[in-house]
């Protein structure tokens, strides 16, 4: 009843608000004495219809008393419910963000968009891809909706955590997103109208000198980093990828660092060939893969490794670490440049189990679906330049590894057989090697005993 004669008050002598102040202040007292006052069914008829209650509800919240909002406040769920549609709720949309590259992965570019603003897309399913120094990592969306703006572009630079797009998770957001917008611009529009006026009259006479100014400096500054040749017909300028950058660094820091050597023997392939043709159907029967080559070099690397620990071995400092494992990198060439996967203990793998390994890692690495885990390592590197038709090279050794063996393309040549010339499959290998670690001996013992297992499989079977 009190809070009602307040009122009556308020209407009556709107003319004068001390009184009103005083008389809300009056009655806040009362109603903390009273909290029936704040929960009854009067109070709640009191706030939801009536003149008077709309009267003071615009006197009470244009006055700004705090005792009201400590009334508003005070546990009364007629009041929360009457003060809820004022508050603003935006849970309707996520963020998709740059997952965690690794360890050694610091940042990467963003390459391309898998999808565009306005298209749908489902829960997990990517929506870019970021290219880093290794791998390509794709930015998955965190739940279905439709994607509402990219907050970066395509070429940027993004860390792990980087906000990359906007998802709404229904479609209706998206509509309704704009129609919450078109008010709040609605109202600033006729200021910035204003202001806009008054710009270009400011700013048309500094406009004009600006871009003399930048004229000048940006000569310099290309001349700085590189000289600049005249432009010439029927030729582009591309940036480089981060993988091609990374891989360019590598090697120049293998050429600094290392004192590399190569030493090169020939293989009869005969033996071998023989072996695979002889057995290829009944090996892919029963173990679902083929028999290639590939697998017959890394397991007399193996057994060359383990007669020549020391080529498994790497410089740390002032210190030789010696492996007691064989993980061995296989250089794979893919459109976006050159990556290592590795066959993690290769030692205690037979030929099949070889087999479907390289297929595994072959297969990702071409379609940029491989991890860094599966390329992190390694304590020797096989590279198989004869699939690209190479008839000899020099390879370069991928650190921190010690040496790396190069195979090469197979030809028929003419060879002295027990006093006979007769042709043979052959094939030149390579062996680069850090000569601050391994000397001469040990390198050229490693390739004749790779030699020895390839032309004389059977060596394997018997260990000798």
């Amino acid at each position: 009843m009190m809070l009602r004669s307040v009122i009556r008050r308020a209407a009556t002598k709107g003319s004068s608000p001390s009184l009103f102040g005083k008389s809300l202040q009056s009655s806040s007292r009362v109603a903390a004495s009273s909290p029936s006052l704040l929960t009854g069914s009067d109070t709640g008829t009191l706030l939801h219809r009536g003149t008077h209650a709309h009267s003071f509800h615009n006197l009470a919240f244009s006055a700004g008393n705090s005792s009201f909002s400590r009334l508003a406040s005070s546990g009364s769920s007629t009041l929360q419910r009457w003060v809820k549609p004022f508050s603003s709720e935006s849970g309707d949309t996520v963020e998709a963000v740059v997952p965690h590259m690794g360890e050694s992965i610091t940042d990467g570019t963003l390459a391309n968009f898998l999808k565009k603003p306005g298209e749908r897309v489902e829960a997990d399913e990517a929506i870019a891809q970021i290219e880093t120094d290794k791998v390509t990592i794709d930015i998955a969306s965190p739940a279905s909706g439709v994607i509402q703006e990219f907050l970066v572009k395509e070429g940027d630079t993004v860390e792990p955590g980087t906000k990359v797009a906007i998802i709404s998770k229904s479609e209706a957001v998206s509509h309704s997103a704009p129609s919450q917008k078109v008010p709040e611009t609605s109202e600033p529009k006729p200021s910035p109208p204003a202001e806009d006026k008054e710009k270009p009259k400011v700013e048309t006479a500094p406009v004009a000198d600006k871009p003399k100014a930048p004229s000048s400096p940006p000569p310099p500054k290309q001349s700085a980093k590189e000289p600049q040749l005249p432009p010439k017909e029927r030729e582009r300028r591309v940036p480089m990828t981060r993988l091609r950058k990374r891989v360019a660094t590598r090697l120049k820091d293998s050429q600094n660092t290392f004192a590399l050597l190569t030493t090169f023997n020939e293989v009869d392939m005969t033996n071998l060939m023989k072996l695979r043709s002889q057995y290829k159907d009944a090996f892919y029967e029963k173990h679902g893969v083929k028999l290639g080559l590939m697998s017959g070099f890394i397991k007399a690397a193996v057994s060359a490794l383990q007669h020549q620990p020391v080529v498994n071995a790497v410089i740390d400092g002032d210190d030789i670490i010696y492996r007691d494992y064989v993980d061995i990198s296989i250089a794979v060439g893919t459109s976006k440049g050159l990556v290592v996967p590795v066959i993690r203990g290769a030692d205690k793998m037979n030929f099949a189990e070889i087999e479907k390994t390289i297929n595994t890692l072959a297969k990702k690495a071409n379609e940029g679906t491989i991890s860094i885990d599966e390329m992190a390592g390694g304590s020797f590197t096989v590279s198989n330049g004869g699939v690209y038709g190479s008839l000899i090279s020099t390879p370069i050794i991928n650190p921190p590894q010690s040496a790396i063996l190069g195979m090469h393309s197979i030809v028929s040549r003419p060879m002295v057989v027990g006093g006979t010339v007769v042709p043979r499959p052959m094939m030149y290998v390579a062996l680069t090697y850090d000569h601050r670690l391994i000397d001469g001996r040990e390198a050229v013992y490693f390739l004749r005993r790779v030699k020895d297992v390839v032309e004389d499989p059977q060596r394997l079977l018997l260990d000798i």
